[in-house]
């Protein structure tokens, strides 16, 4: 985990990113979509760091994935330094981010509530 990275504008998660060795984060121009990104260009104009800090609903993030929706709900309610701190613990506890391309144990959700939770607590909510 690059925990340095934090968290993208939109909430995924920029430390766990298997392509962060090319990366440094949303915020650097090394980030391959930073001239395309809606979700940059939206934040930035609205002088925002992240989405969940947006009291509007928008289109952009509508449309995101489950998990960037779940983590930015994350850190709306309980801060991103604890949303990074479950993300390292989980880690260590062998919960993978991106397992195939860019998919992986966060991406096992039809839920957002039940991803909040398996965030929270690295067991799905079925889990004993």
């Amino acid at each position: 985990m690059r925990r340095e990275l934090g968290i993208a504008r939109c909430g995924l998660a920029c430390c766990l990113c298997s392509e962060n060795d090319g990366c440094d984060g949303c915020e650097s121009e090394s980030c391959p979509d930073a001239a395309t990104c809606e979700v940059r260009s939206c934040s930035t104009g609205r002088g925002l760091a992240h989405c969940y800090e947006c009291p509007s609903a928008c289109d952009a993030m509508a449309g995101a994935q489950l998990k960037a929706r779940a983590f930015g709900e994350f850190a709306r309610r309980f801060g991103e330094g604890r949303l990074l701190d479950c993300l390292e613990r989980n880690e260590a506890a062998g919960v993978v981010y991106h397992r195939e391309g860019i998919t992986g144990d966060y991406d096992d959700f039809d839920d957002l509530e039940e991803l909040i939770a398996f965030i929270e607590t690295g067991r799905p909510v079925s889990a004993p």
